[in-house]
């Protein structure tokens, strides 16, 4: 079953910088559009930032400047970058195909706080 496994969230201060990993199976990997999504709780889920296979990505307005994905496709792996950390940026991250391909990972943990 394509799944995804999603790392590297935890608890920094504001200002801080954390490092988002996903690495998904299958072969749709390589030509597929990767996403990071977020939600906070009582919120939907939205999403974060999208990489097309070529590399070209766009952003939520709010993480402009301060997040950058990226993906290296012989690793099937795509990762968030994310300085300058924001509280309002405190949620569950979770990466998926643009399409949603991949059933839903247990995603990670991002919390904001002093």
């Amino acid at each position: 079953q394509a799944q995804v496994v999603e790392s590297g969230g935890g608890l920094v201060q504001p200002g801080g910088s954390l490092r988002l990993v996903c690495a998904a199976s299958g072969s749709i990997f390589g030509f597929a559009t990767m996403a990071w999504y977020r939600q906070a709780p009582g919120n939907q889920r939205e999403l974060v930032a999208a990489i097309q296979r070529g590399g070209a990505s766009n952003y939520l307005d709010s993480v402009k400047g301060r997040f950058t994905i990226s993906r290296d496709n012989a690793k099937n792996t795509v990762y968030l970058q994310m300085n300058s950390l924001k509280p309002e940026d405190t949620a569950v991250y979770y990466c998926n195909t643009l399409s949603n391909y991949y059933s839903w990972g247990q995603g990670v943990q991002v919390t904001v706080s002093s």
